[in-house]
């Protein structure tokens, strides 16, 4: 009944007003009708849900939407307002007491910035809000180290110490492509031609490239698939019966128990992929190039994941420089 009122208001203002009249009359007369018996929470909750309808629509995952209601819920449990209400004063309160009691690092805070940033600006531009609070609030800064990559002995330790051909064979799968975690479970048999020793991926926003692996790969691989006595067209399963599709949580877990076992440290899915892309620009493939198989869309991130070893910046120097 509230919002048929509001609609039949701004059919009959169309003729006389603007557009950004229209978008901030519609404001005046919601925020008005909250005040005398609406319901902000209500309203605030199906903000949410439309937002995480729009980003699934641009193809985000699970993980992803779940990671971004997590964040936009928790702030409004503390900030303790309706969504429309929201400051940037109230923003920048809400993040810095977050750092202070949850003791997480910058990155940690920037990532929840960028969340709450996402959010807003999508309300701006479906015209729910004028201007998004999150615009005065700047990216935090954050110190750049180098990333952790695998040494060949780490990785010949991994494989040697499989006890599994499943894990051997996605153990080489993430090392020599440097697929996401994400785009490993999503694959199908179907998804692989030994012939060419490559397979099709979709990563971020079901974007789809063809990624390749080695020799080695494709004999372990096989001998996974010989082995196999279930029918599920999943690439990897589980190892016990319904033989379920392998979720990125199994995979994360299996890799962290395998690297406890053997004493090394930090490993996971997204390490084999920095790897990959170190080596690759180490041994001299021009960045465009491993920017289009880690499927960057920006050259940037991907000089971000390959970190060029300090050896051969001193060996060029010499080189070059004397």
């Amino acid at each position: 009944m509230e919002q048929q009122l509001i609609n039949e208001v701004l059919c009959q203002m169309i003729p006389h007003l603007s557009n950004d009249q229209i978008s901030l009359l519609k404001n005046v007369l919601e925020g008005a009708l909250i005040k005398v018996g609406g319901s902000p929470e209500k309203a605030d909750e199906q903000l949410i849900k439309d937002f995480l309808a729009a980003k699934s629509l641009e193809g985000c995952s699970e993980r992803t939407l779940a990671y971004y209601e997590k964040t936009i819920k928790r702030m409004l449990g503390k900030v303790s307002k309706g969504i429309k209400a929201i400051t940037t004063e109230d923003l920048r309160a809400y993040l810095s007491q977050y750092q202070a009691e949850s003791r997480v690092s910058k990155v940690t805070i920037d990532n929840i910035r960028r969340n709450l940033s996402s959010f807003f600006s999508w309300l701006e531009d479906e015209n729910y809000i004028l201007k998004s609070p999150v615009r005065r609030i700047h990216r935090v800064k954050v110190s750049t180290s180098v990333k952790e990559t695998y040494t060949d002995e780490e990785l010949e330790m991994l494989r040697d110490n499989c006890t599994e051909v499943r894990d051997l064979a996605m153990i080489d799968l993430l090392a020599s492509t440097g697929m996401r975690v994400g785009e490993l479970v999503r694959l199908n048999r179907d998804d692989i031609d030994f012939t060419e020793r490559e397979c099709v991926v979709f990563g971020k926003g079901d974007k789809e490239r063809v990624v390749y692996f080695d020799a080695r790969t494709k004999i372990h691989l096989q001998s996974y698939l010989n082995e196999r006595v279930d029918s599920n067209p999943a690439l990897f399963v589980g190892l016990r019966f319904p033989y379920a599709r392998l979720q990125i949580g199994g995979v994360e877990n299996r890799l962290k128990q395998m690297g406890e076992n053997l004493n090394i440290h930090k490993v996971h899915p997204h390490k084999f992929r920095r790897t990959m892309a170190t080596v690759a620009i180490d041994k001299g493939m021009p960045i465009e190039q491993v920017q289009k198989l880690l499927g960057h869309e920006k050259i940037d991130t991907t000089l971000h994941y390959a970190m060029v070893k300090q050896s051969n910046v001193k060996n060029a120097h010499r080189k070059y420089i004397g």
